[in-house]
């Protein structure tokens, strides 16, 4: 889903050796998409409702509110309540992020903490559209200013009505996460075009517990799930925004991000990829302003309402560029990347399967 919870929760990606680079502005993006915690039974499949979810009957199975009603429920429970908790992001190949979160709401305005709590340590903080990221091994505060999708990831910010083309919702019953009693409903896709996704949504406040993605026979690719969650603790809006505010002793990076649209850039698809339509694009002013810098590539959204595709362009440098096409995946993550439109270089990444990836590369063409 793609898509901007702060976390540094997400999933690692296996592609060539001389994507390297490129491979760690995309990771670094999305450590600004992902957040979420383990879940229990990881490698079961989900086919369905059955008594080996442990999942209480709904009361109304047949009476699912719609789509867009579960995800305007979710927004504004995000925009309304003030939690901080645990979490961890789990993969099917074992991959596996644990952070922290404070997040401070007052009805308009949010900000959160994130904390790595494996890895390296890195501390996320956002507000609205900016985003700084303080790395204390190097001394660094990175800061990003963009349009960004809604704090929980994948998930859009304003529910598109067009998602009823592209996937069915199902309630599947009651269970509980974290201590809190959630409601489980099933967004099923209707074509393999894109994944699945279950989620569990608190019952008492709107607030997501808890989010599984699944492929086209319901094969769980990755989890994410409260282990423990305080509601409504009071967490302190103004301390929050002081503490991002302090850069200290850290060198302050500005990484300015200026929108643009793929057709300013010479950009197109040549036809419609099953209701992926272009979004916003942006350009890294550096390379605005130093076109030598060829490794700053335009970066490009597409997306169906809910699933989000990225991609990365560039012109083709054999030096940087495999001969080749080359493709991965880790958890629900995907990647492709290869030479289209002669002499471009595309490097898509996406929660969504290998063959959405391969017929965007196919439709995309270079007009300049």
């Amino acid at each position: 889903m793609g898509q901007e919870g702060l976390a540094h929760a997400c999933s690692p990606m296996k592609i060539a050796h001389a994507h390297k680079g490129l491979l760690k502005r995309v990771a670094s993006l999305r450590h600004a998409l992902v957040w979420g915690l383990m879940l229990a039974g990881m490698g079961q499949a989900l086919a369905g409702p059955s008594a080996e979810t442990g999942i209480a009957p709904a009361v109304a199975p047949g009476e699912s509110r719609s789509i867009s009603g579960w995800l305007e429920r979710i927004h504004r429970a995000s925009r309304e309540h003030s939690y901080n908790g645990t979490f961890v992001v789990l993969s099917a190949s074992g991959a596996m992020v644990s952070s922290r979160i404070w997040h401070a709401a007052d009805g308009k305005d949010q900000i959160e903490r994130i904390e790595a709590l494996n890895g390296s340590l890195r501390v996320v903080y956002r507000r609205e559209g900016l985003v700084r990221t303080f790395l204390p091994q190097a001394r660094v505060v990175r800061e990003d200013r963009r349009d960004m999708p809604s704090l929980f990831p994948r998930l859009p910010e304003t529910a598109d009505r067009g998602l009823d083309a592209h996937y069915t919702v199902q309630a599947l019953g009651r269970e509980r996460v974290a201590g809190h009693e959630s409601e489980v409903a099933w967004l099923r896709p209707r074509d393999a075009l894109r994944f699945g996704y279950r989620m569990w949504v608190a019952e008492a406040s709107g607030l997501i517990l808890k989010l599984q993605t699944l492929d086209s026979r319901g094969r769980v690719l990755e989890q994410a799930a409260f282990s423990q969650l305080e509601l409504d603790n009071p967490v302190p809006f103004a301390r929050l925004a002081a503490m991002m505010d302090d850069a200290g002793d850290f060198r302050l990076v500005k990484v300015a991000m200026r929108k643009t649209t793929a057709k300013a850039e010479g950009w197109r698809l040549r036809a419609p990829v099953g209701g992926f339509t272009p979004g916003d694009c942006y350009k890294q002013e550096e390379a605005l302003a130093a076109p030598s810098q060829a490794g700053l590539p335009l970066h490009c959204l597409l997306s169906d309402g809910l699933a989000t595709v990225s991609l990365f362009l560039e012109r083709y440098d054999a030096s940087r560029h495999p001969a080749g096409p080359s493709a991965g995946s880790m958890g629900a993550t995907q990647t492709l990347a290869l030479r289209v439109s002669g002499n471009m270089w595309l490097t898509a990444v996406g929660e969504v399967p290998q063959e959405t990836l391969r017929l965007v590369a196919e439709q995309l063409e270079y007009a300049r």
